[in-house]
């Protein structure tokens, strides 16, 4: 009987530690898994906001060139009369 006893608590012991490197193991999966998504949307969101800066200067150089036209036709009507 404490064989029987022995042999089952040391298998309980082998199935819970071989039980604990699984876990550890699928968890340093998952956190650099997470970390590799964190770390594309950070790249995504950086990528996005330059692009958005570029469009934004250039609308207002854009908005500048239609401002110096309005007043040089304002000039020039002006001129006319």
């Amino acid at each position: 009987m404490k064989k029987v006893l022995i042999t089952f608590a040391a298998l309980a012991l082998i199935a819970s530690v071989s039980s604990c490197r699984e876990t550890e193991k699928k968890t340093e999966e998952t956190v650099e898994a997470a970390v590799e998504a964190a770390t594309e949307a950070t790249e995504d969101a950086a990528e996005a906001t330059e692009d958005a800066m570029e469009a934004t200067e250039e609308d207002a150089q854009d908005a500048a060139e239609a401002v110096e036209e309005a007043a040089e036709a304002v000039e020039g009507h002006s001129d006319a009369h």
